[in-house]
C-alpha cells in the first residue's frame, strides 16, 4: 500500500511539473509572436491622453522633403506632446522617469543637469503648455527625421524651494525642433528657443452679449438681470442625470417667465459632463435647457465647473479642453447671457491656495474668450469681499450674500467704491424657511417673506441686478452639497419660492419687484 501510494504521488509530480514547464514555454511564445507594446517597452504607461491634453493647431504640412502620411503626423504629434509631459513630471518629481523615451542621448544630458541640480537645492518646478501651433519644415525621404517650429507656445510655470513657491511665470515662446526615429518612438534631439512670432488675430463676430460702462446689453439693448438659481425640484444638483426631463424644465421656465423674471442661472459639473472628454448626450440634454429658455424668453447664465477643486497646473489642459467642447458648442446660441466659470472658487484659497486658483481662473477666462467671444464672463465668488479679485478679466462682477440684512448696505458700498465702472449682480441669496426639530428657533415662512421683500426694496432702491436662490424646495439635498449633519441638510431643503408640492409660499410675492 505504501509503495503504491508513494509511486502515485511520483507520478502527480512528474505531470505537475511538466505542465508548469509547457504553460511557461507557451507564454512566452505567446509574447515573442505579438511583440512587445509600446508601453510595455519603455515608460509610456505613465502617460494617458486623459492626463495632458494642451491645444494644438497645425499650420503648413508642405515641406521640401517627402510627403507627410496622415498617420505618421498623428504619431509625431502625439510623441512631441508626450516629451513636453515627460519633462514637466521630471521637473515636479526631479525624477527623470521617462526621459529617456522621448528625447536623444544628446537632448537628454542638459535635462538630467537641471533635474539634479533641482533635487539637490530641494527645488522643484509645476508647469504646463497651454497651446502649440507646429509647422512642418522638413521631413526626410527616408522618413526617420522631422523639423518643425511650434510658435506661440504660452508656458506656465511655478518656481518651489523647500515647497515654497518663489515665483510664478507666464511666458509665450516660439521653438524650433528636430526629432528622430528611434525605435519606432519620434524623440527630440534639438529644441531651440526663437523670437516669438504672432499669429493673425481671430475673427471676431459681433457680440450676443455686450457690457458699456455699467450696464449689460443683449443684442444692442440694455439688460437688467432678473433672475434665480434654477434645479428641477425631483433632481437638485442633478438636472443633467437620469431623470432629465424636458416637459418639467418647460414647465418651470413659463413659471419662472409669468413670474416677472427674466433670466436664470443653471450648473455644469465637471466630472458629470465627462470631464475632458465632454459627454455628447450632455450637450444634447444642455442644449435642449437653453432652447426652452429661448422660447421662454430667458437668458441663462452657465456656471462651469461646479464641485471642481483641484487646480493643479498639470491639470490645467484637461479643463481647458472641457471648456472649449462646451462654450464653442454654445458660442452662437441667443439665450446664452454669461458663462460663470466657477461657484464660489473663494472657499477653496485655504485648500489649493489663492494664488493658484486665481491663476486657473484666469486662464480659464482667457480660454473662454478664445473660443466664444459673444458672450459675457462672470465669476460667482462667495461674498463682497472676494468679488473685487480677477476684477479686470470679467465683464460684470457677481457675488452672493447670506449674511444678516443689516450688513448689506455697507457692504455693497464697498463693493461699488471698488468697482465702479462694471455692472454688479447679486448672483445668489435667499434665506430658508425651515423651523423644525433640528432648527426649533429658526426663521419660518412668514420671516422668508420678509427678508424678500426687504431685498426687492434694496434691489429697486441701488437699481441692482440679481439671482435668488432658489425656485423649490427640495425633497433631498445631497451629502457631497452641504455634509452629513441633519440640521444643514434640513436648513438647506427649504430655500425655495414654491414648496415641496410646487405651491407658493408667502415669499413668492417677492420674488421679484
Amino acid at each position: 500500500m505504501n509503495k503504491n501510494i508513494y509511486r502515485a504521488g511520483l507520478i502527480v509530480t512528474f505531470v505537475a511539473l511538466n505542465a508548469l514547464v509547457l504553460f511557461g514555454l507557451s507564454s512566452v511564445l505567446a509574447w515573442l509572436n505579438t511583440g512587445a507594446e509600446r508601453t510595455g517597452m519603455l515608460h509610456t504607461e505613465v502617460l494617458s491622453k486623459e492626463v495632458y491634453l494642451p491645444n494644438i493647431e497645425w499650420g503648413s504640412l508642405e515641406n521640401p522633403g517627402r510627403l507627410m502620411e496622415e498617420q505618421t503626423l498623428g504619431e509625431i504629434q502625439q510623441d512631441y506632446l508626450n516629451a513636453w509631459y515627460v519633462k514637466h513630471v521630471a521637473y515636479k518629481t526631479n525624477n527623470p522617469y521617462g526621459i529617456e523615451d522621448y528625447y536623444t542621448d544628446s537632448s537628454r544630458v542638459n535635462l538630467f543637469k537641471t533635474i539634479a541640480f533641482n533635487k539637490e537645492n530641494d527645488i522643484h518646478i509645476e508647469a504646463t503648455t497651454l497651446n502649440h501651433h507646429p509647422k512642418l519644415e522638413f521631413y526626410s525621404a527616408d522618413g526617420q527625421l522631422v523639423v518643425i517650429t511650434d510658435d506661440d507656445v504660452i508656458e506656465y510655470q511655478e518656481v518651489y524651494e523647500q515647497d515654497q513657491k518663489l515665483l510664478t511665470h507666464q511666458d509665450t515662446s516660439s521653438y524650433r525642433v528636430m526629432m528622430l526615429l528611434e525605435d519606432g518612438f519620434w524623440r527630440i534631439r534639438h529644441m531651440v528657443k526663437q523670437a516669438t512670432t504672432s499669429q493673425e488675430d481671430s475673427v471676431v463676430t459681433s457680440k450676443i452679449a455686450a457690457v458699456k460702462g455699467n450696464k449689460i446689453y443683449v443684442q444692442n439693448n440694455e439688460f437688467q438681470i432678473k433672475g434665480i438659481n434654477y434645479y428641477p425640484k425631483e433632481s437638485p444638483w442633478d438636472m443633467f442625470g437620469e431623470n432629465f426631463s424636458s416637459d418639467t424644465i418647460a414647465r418651470d421656465f413659463e413659471i419662472i417667465k409669468n413670474a416677472g423674471l427674466n433670466s436664470i442661472r443653471i450648473f455644469i459639473q465637471y466630472e458629470d459632463f465627462g470631464k475632458a472628454e465632454v459627454l455628447p448626450q450632455k450637450l444634447e440634454k444642455l442644449r435642449k435647457v437653453v432652447d426652452l429658455a429661448e422660447e421662454n424668453q430667458l437668458k441663462v447664465v452657465v456656471t462651469l465647473f461646479d464641485f471642481y477643486g483641484d487646480y493643479s497646473v498639470l491639470d490645467w489642459t484637461l479643463t481647458h479642453r472641457h471648456a472649449q467642447q462646451i462654450v464653442s458648442s454654445f458660442k452662437e446660441h441667443p439665450a446664452i447671457l454669461a458663462w460663470d466659470l466657477k461657484n464660489e472658487p473663494d472657499l477653496d484659497f485655504d485648500s489649493r491656495g489663492k494664488d493658484l486658483v486665481v491663476q486657473w481662473l484666469s486662464h480659464i477666462a482667457d480660454e473662454i474668450k478664445k473660443y466664444d467671444p459673444n458672450h459675457l464672463i462672470t465669476i460667482g465668488w462667495s461674498s463682497p469681499e472676494a468679488a473685487i479679485n480677477l476684477k479686470k478679466e470679467v465683464d460684470f462682477v457677481s457675488f452672493h450674500f447670506y449674511k444678516d440684512f443689516e450688513k448689506l448696505d455697507s457692504d455693497f458700498k464697498i463693493l461699488e467704491k471698488e468697482i465702479p465702472n462694471k455692472p454688479i449682480v447679486m448672483q445668489e441669496f435667499g434665506m430658508s424657511s425651515y423651523h423644525g426639530l433640528w432648527n426649533p428657533f429658526g426663521t419660518d415662512e412668514e420671516d422668508q417673506a420678509n427678508y424678500h421683500k426687504k431685498m426687492q426694496d434694496f434691489f429697486k432702491k441701488e437699481n441692482l441686478a440679481f439671482m435668488s436662490w432658489t425656485l423649490y424646495d427640495f425633497k433631498e439635498v445631497p451629502t457631497a452639497v452641504v455634509g452629513r449633519l441633519p440640521w444643514r441638510k434640513s436648513r438647506q431643503r427649504f430655500f425655495g419660492f414654491l414648496d415641496q408640492k410646487g405651491e407658493p409660499k408667502p415669499a413668492f410675492k417677492y420674488i421679484t419687484h
